[in-house]
């Protein structure tokens, strides 16, 4: 019987409970010998390179860069898993050079980031951060401020992937008008097919869910931000990299919107930019959309299971490089 496989999972041990769970963990160690991280930080490349040796795969949190040093540095490497769908500092290339395989994980998070996106939009139609700010500093503020409901309002969906179809669901269901603009979908009746243009002059709410690529870097840009109605809010629970922020940060400076609900920014771990997320116009939260157990455990689970299968010889779903993996062989068992 030949040895089991190493296998190094980086993340700190936060990480583990809030993103990899037991259950998933437990799958792993069925069918693979497993290293965790042992430093309780966010590990460098040098971390990895120096954590990983011998191992045959690594699963990987999205903090973790995969550089081409990981790459270059472990020849007992075979596979890479990244628990997330977002690969953007994974180097695919050098995997590839050096015949390792990149694995990323399905979108388990679309309920939950959807119903993110409502809540928000019920935090900013009704004020609510603002009320219970002013109650825990221990005032009693006078219900001043004019609220709306949502039916009757209309939302912008930039984007009309997993979420935004599941958000268009969603805001079809209170009675809101669903613009949608994407220009490599069609939508049906009763959404609304438009322009980018023509959905920013008249969204009530903004919501883009475009992939982050280099044709999308800043898509809400100043241009866009002057397009949006005073009364209009930006509502961000995708990528950090849509938003152009300093032209953001103008644009709530001189009220030519009326604010922006962030989950993901341009700090650490795609969290929002803290000169934005203190504003009073801004409503935050940590990059904590997808974090709900249903979520998390879709994408851990997934990633032990793609291990599993791999060393059983299969290539599972999620695989981005297969043609390229030419160390594969060395896992099956």
């Amino acid at each position: 019987m030949p040895p089991r496989p190493q296998v190094f999972l980086t993340h700190t041990p936060e990480m583990r409970a809030n993103y990899y769970g037991e259950r998933a963990l437990a799958e792993l160690r069925a069918v693979a010998d497993v290293r965790l991280n042992a430093l309780g930080r966010v590990l460098t490349t040098k971390d990895v390179v120096a954590a990983a040796k011998g191992c045959a795969i690594i699963i990987s949190d999205r903090q973790t860069p995969g550089e081409a040093a990981v790459f270059d540095s472990l020849p007992d490497l075979v596979v890479f898993e990244r628990v997330a769908v977002d690969i953007r500092n994974v180097d695919v290339a050098a995997a590839s050079r050096n015949g390792v395989l990149v694995t990323r994980a399905s979108p388990g998070f679309v309920p939950a980031v959807a119903e993110w996106i409502l809540g928000a939009m019920v935090d900013a139609a009704r004020h609510v951060t603002h009320y219970s700010g002013a109650y825990r500093a221990g005032e009693a503020p006078p219900a001043s401020r004019m609220g709306r409901q949502l039916k009757g309002c209309t939302i912008g969906i930039i984007g009309y992937g997993a979420i935004g179809s599941r958000l268009a669901e969603l805001a079809l269901a209170l009675g809101m008008r669903v613009l949608v603009h994407d220009p490599y979908k069609k939508v049906a009746t009763p959404l609304v097919q438009t322009d980018l243009a023509a959905l920013l002059a008249e969204a009530d709410f903004v919501v883009p869910l475009a992939v982050a690529t280099e044709e999308t870097e800043n898509l809400i840009d100043a241009a866009a931000l002057a397009r949006m109605k005073p009364s209009a809010w930006l509502i961000n629970a995708s990528r950090g990299n849509l938003i152009d922020e300093a032209a953001l940060e103008r644009a709530l400076d001189a009220k030519k919107i009326a604010g922006a609900a962030l989950d993901v920014g341009r700090a650490p771990d795609q969290m929002p930019s803290p000169h934005l997320a203190r504003r009073a116009d801004v409503i935050a939260t940590p990059h904590i959309a997808g974090l709900a157990p249903e979520a998390i455990e879709h994408q851990a689970l997934e990633t032990a299971r793609q291990a599993a299968a791999l060393i059983r010889g299969e290539i599972p779903a999620g695989a981005v490089n297969a043609e390229k993996a030419t160390r594969l062989a060395r896992l099956k068992r």
